[in-house]
């Protein structure tokens, strides 16, 4: 049971992850109806930027000092990936969005490896090597931290979305834009917004897990994978459903791991998610939509 106890711990704070970065596919269906496959390398763009930001080798900020200033830099980076990636394209279709996003990804990535290098870097904070013991149970505090982030920020996400202004017009603008266009809404400013959302909350991920991974290139393409499965098995566009299909596919991956064969650990969530599309296609929290034909 102490086993089992500290695997479920360990899977729900990688399920968080994903979660998190799954909120950010969300939030781009919703508002402004496009897939950013470029999600995933903020994950390793906001790793990167706590690393240097934290690092005692480079800024040496402390660890909240350092968080702070990566969501600040984030929403920055929003602004920019909006103007270039989307703003010009506005218009186009599924195609254009899905070959504009995957640009992107290759161009932040190869921008990452010019300034930080190909090697793989160490960033230990807030923690350091600390470990918790309860009994038998044995379990990062990196993981508590993770866990206990990604549920205030879903309580903060919900509240933003029904109790703030700018929360109803970001569902107004989901449910139908050219209404919301219609009645004052500043829908391009809504995107905007929308924008930076998702790529506060890609490099949030990056910050939480760069203690757990050694920061590197390639941490963020199998996260960003990884989180569009969990999109997909919690419900497309569902904001529950993104942080429930992350933990689904964190918990699954932790066990199957240890339990059956570590070899086939990244394929083990494509599992599920062909398990999900022949038995429940709609998700967790997806509703059936018929049309006609």
């Amino acid at each position: 049971m102490s086993i089992l106890l500290q695997l479920l711990i360990t899977g729900l704070a990688m399920g968080a992850i994903y979660g998190l970065v799954s909120l950010g596919f969300v939030l781009l269906i919703n508002a402004v109806n496009i897939i950013n496959f470029a999600q995933g390398e903020f994950v390793m763009l906001g790793a990167f930027l706590v690393y240097t930001a934290g690092s005692p080798d480079m800024m040496g900020l402390s660890f909240p000092v350092a968080f702070l200033l990566v969501v600040l830099v984030s929403a920055v980076i929003g602004i920019i990936f909006e103007r270039t990636s989307y703003r010009p394209l506005r218009g186009g279709d599924f195609a254009t969005f899905l070959v504009a996003t995957l640009a992107s990804a290759v161009v932040i990535k190869n921008l990452a490896q010019q300034i930080w290098g190909p090697v793989p870097f160490s960033y230990t904070e807030p923690f350091g090597r600390k470990v918790l013991n309860f009994g038998e149970v044995t379990v990062l505090p990196q993981h508590l931290l993770i866990i206990g982030f990604t549920a205030v920020l879903v309580v903060a996400l919900y509240f933003f979305f029904f109790y703030t202004r700018t929360g109803k017009m970001m569902r107004a603008t989901a449910q139908d834009r050219a209404a919301a266009q219609l009645i004052g809404i500043r829908v391009a400013r809504i995107g905007t917004v929308s924008f930076v959302m998702s790529t506060a909350l890609g490099c949030l991920a990056g910050v939480l897990v760069a203690p757990v991974f050694f920061v590197n290139l390639d941490m963020g393409f199998l996260m960003g994978l990884k989180a569009f499965v969990a999109t997909i098995i919690g419900g497309w566009g569902s904001v529950p459903g993104a942080i429930a299909g992350g933990l689904l596919v964190g918990v699954v991956e932790v066990l199957a791991t240890t339990f059956l064969d570590s070899r086939y650990k990244d394929a083990y969530a494509f599992a599920i998610l062909i398990l999900f599309l022949i038995v429940r296609p709609q998700g967790i929290f997806g509703e059936k939509v018929a049309e006609k034909a």
